[in-house]
């Protein structure tokens, strides 16, 4: 059973309810439809329901088991828009405001849903950005006790068995943080540890990646990543952490027993924190177009509720895999 797979069954056990916001991408009603033939999550859709079932009508799929919410006639237009006004009044909300903001834009309307328990995750990205997804959960929802900050990470499924967790890692983080500072990486290893352990396998091997392994290079910005490992040890004692260390050093046991030797890696990491989002991004990109991996995100860590973000280059069977991570995600909140 492939990875996906074993989420999907997960998704299953315990089904959530989950929003997709995007209801005029076609990708996103594709999704619904293979969502719901697979019974993985009860899916929200957000708009008008002739539009939505006419666009199913082309595409040849069924969504008569999807529930559709239009925040034109919803009957919990009043009770979102009090809700978006008691969450948000202290930043200037007016009800005037939240009312605007909740007929026009999905995306908040879809976070509303989640914040009154009316849903269980959100599922967005495939046709806005991240800030654009982003920055609704981040003023409505808010971020988990006791996090730091929201980071972005991939599980990324390989073809290689051996390696990682039966092939599949955790890369973090990949679509958020510019440049995080060495506290901040530190944080988003913890983070990336939990998430680990939620999503793919019980014991997460954190890689803290430089192009330097163990002092091979000096520059500024392998010591913030020294400093990351320092600082990792020093406030999440029970991680299994090392750093810096070149790829090839926490991937290949061979060549982390010449570079790194007595590292607790020992060249077996599942968890790969990238220094900044230019080497997350391209280094998960590459994974994925050039080795062929699966890969499922931006997932993102640290939000109260379960949302998660898409790259707009996603295809409609990537937004199926993320829905049953995230509906996975929902069953632990």
């Amino acid at each position: 059973m492939s990875y996906i797979d074993m989420i999907k069954e997960r998704a299953r056990l315990d089904k959530k309810t989950i929003v997709l916001p995007e209801s005029n991408d076609k990708r996103t009603l594709l999704a619904a439809a293979k969502l719901m033939e697979e019974g993985i999550a009860d899916i929200i859709m957000i708009g008008n329901e002739e539009k939505i079932m006419d666009g199913a009508g082309w595409l040849e799929v069924d969504l008569s088991g999807v529930t559709v919410v239009d925040p034109t006639t919803t009957p919990k237009l009043d009770d979102y828009v009090n809700l978006l006004y008691e969450t948000r009044k202290a930043k200037g909300m007016t009800p005037e405001m939240a009312r605007e903001i909740l007929l026009k834009d999905y995306l908040t309307f879809g976070i509303v849903m989640v914040k009154a328990n009316d849903a269980d995750g959100m599922v967005a990205g495939a046709c806005h950005s991240t800030a654009d997804t982003l920055r609704p959960a981040l003023q409505i929802l808010k971020t988990a006790p006791g996090v730091k900050l929201v980071s972005a990470f991939f599980v990324m499924d390989t073809q290689f068995k051996e390696l990682g967790e039966n092939g599949a890692f955790l890369f973090a983080d990949c679509g958020l943080n510019q440049d995080p500072t060495a506290e901040e990486l530190a944080a988003i290893a913890d983070s990336s540890s939990r998430s680990f352990k939620a999503l793919v396998g019980p014991k997460p091997v954190i890689a803290m990646l430089s192009h330097s392994t163990k002092g091979s290079a000096k520059h500024a910005l392998v010591d913030k990543v020294v400093e990351a490992t320092r600082i990792a040890h020093e406030e999440y004692p029970h991680l299994v952490l090392d750093g810096e260390l070149q790829l090839d050093a926490a991937l290949v046991p061979s060549v982390a027993k010449s570079k790194a030797p007595g590292s607790p890696v020992n060249g077996k990491a599942n968890v790969l924190i990238f220094p900044n989002l230019d080497a997350g991004n391209i280094g998960y990109k590459l994974v994925q177009r050039l080795g062929g991996a699966e890969a499922y995100g931006p997932m993102l860590q640290g939000i109260a509720k379960p949302v998660n973000d898409l790259s707009r280059g996603c295809s409609w069977e990537d937004i199926v895999g993320v829905v049953a991570l995230t509906a996975v995600q929902a069953q632990l909140v």
